[in-house]
């Protein structure tokens, strides 16, 4: 591999692939590229592939968090990139739980997890649930 900074990015198959699905988003492109590296990588995904969204002209990927767990996609986007509802609900709409990452220029990744339609959050954890009987006691020490 060249010792030429990102160069060995460009030679990379899997760069390659992504290249030859025809998005001509190349900056999303990389995007994408950050992100398959992350997930195969580093997180240790499985089958980590990807493909193209014909209708929002973007490389997708997906891939296993482990062994035996779901397909999920994954939309790999760069942070500063805007992305309407119509294009949240192709990825959505592909069947499988999904991810949006945003990629920073600094390389930095965000994962998000999307879902249809609105999750109620867990219950907060932790000195919260405390706060109702710290309150008490304050009113019965002030009397």
């Amino acid at each position: 591999m060249s010792s030429g900074g990102e160069n060995w990015i460009l030679q990379h198959p899997t760069y390659q692939l992504m290249k030859s699905l025809e998005v001509e988003d190349s900056e999303q492109i990389h995007a994408a590229f950050l992100v398959y590296m992350d997930l195969s990588e580093i997180r240790k995904w499985k089958e980590v592939s990807c493909v193209k969204s014909p209708a929002l002209q973007m490389v997708l990927l997906e891939g296993k968090e482990k062994e035996g767990a779901p397909i999920q996609t994954i939309l790999p986007l760069p942070v500063h990139r805007s992305l309407s509802h119509k294009s949240i609900r192709q990825v959505l709409d592909r069947g499988s739980p999904a991810l949006l990452c945003a990629v920073a220029s600094d390389s930095t990744l965000v994962y998000q997890r999307m879902t249809d339609g609105l999750v109620t959050p867990d219950p907060p954890a932790g000195p919260f649930q405390d706060s109702d009987r710290r309150q008490h006691r304050k009113r019965r020490l002030q009397r």
